[in-house]
Order: C-alpha cells, then sequence, then structure tokens
C-alpha cells in the first residue's frame, strides 16, 4: 500500500522523486494553491486531499496551532540548512515509512525526521516515543 503525501512548496524535487520511486503518490503544492498561501490553506488543502503534509516549515511543528489529531498526519524534515543531506535523511525516512505503510497510521500524528532519528508525537494520548534509525 502506497501513502498520499502534499509536498508543501519548500519541498525540494529530489525529495518528491525519492518518494515517488518508493511507490508513494506526491501531490506538490504549486500544482493546486499558490506558492505564497497561508499556512492554514496548506494544511486545509493536505487535508482535502486525504493526505499526508510534509514540510520544512517549522511553523507546522507547532501543535497548538496544528493539533495532530485534526489531520492526516503532519511530517516536519529538519535539515537545519544542510541540504547536503537530503539523500541521507529520505534513505532512513524511506525505511521508516516502507515499515508502516498503512495511512491510518499517521492520521492525528505528527513526525519530525531528523538524520539519526525519527520522533514521533502520538496526541493527545501525550505518549513520546523516539525511534534510532541504523544506518542502512
Amino acid at each position: 500500500m502506497s501513502l498520499r503525501f502534499f509536498a508543501d512548496h519548500c519541498i525540494s524535487n529530489v525529495v518528491i522523486q525519492m518518494l515517488r520511486d518508493a511507490g508513494h503518490e506526491v501531490f506538490r503544492l504549486r500544482d493546486y494553491i499558490p506558492k505564497d498561501s497561508a499556512d492554514s490553506v496548506v494544511i486545509l488543502k493536505a487535508q482535502e486531499l486525504d493526505s499526508i503534509l510534509i514540510s520544512l516549515n517549522g511553523d507546522f511543528s507547532d501543535i497548538v496551532t496544528y493539533p495532530p489529531a485534526n489531520y492526516k498526519g503532519v511530517i516536519a524534515l529538519q535539515m537545519r540548512n544542510h541540504p547536503e543531506i537530503i539523500r541521507q535523511l529520505m534513505t532512513r525516512s524511506k525505511n521508516y515509512l516502507s515499515a508502516h505503510t498503512d495511512m491510518d497510521y499517521y492520521k492525528g500524528n505528527f513526525r519530525q525526521t531528523r538524520l539519526l532519528m525519527v520522533r514521533v508525537h502520538l496526541y493527545p494520548r501525550a505518549l513520546h516515543l523516539s525511534r534510532l534509525l541504523r544506518p542502512a
């Protein structure tokens, strides 16, 4: 089963293509709404497309403004201005995504993905899990 993603304007074509190559469906923001759309419009469009929002925008990490329980899922890629790690980050992210291919797994969850870790926040249960990803 493949996953459906709505890629925010800040997500590179490399990330989009790697997700597609892994068999996932990826909608690009620019194909649906203006690039400078407000965050509220972006996350609403992700919902309309029944997709997990994937973004570099830290605003979506604000669980008060964007409560995970209200959405299909949010994945925040954290690169800290280091685009050279995109391929490594996505390789490890694809391993995680391939282990969790059901869209319902992501519903109501916020995921923050860094090079060595995927941190999963399951709300509203206030359970915090961290999973270290081993190099392939």
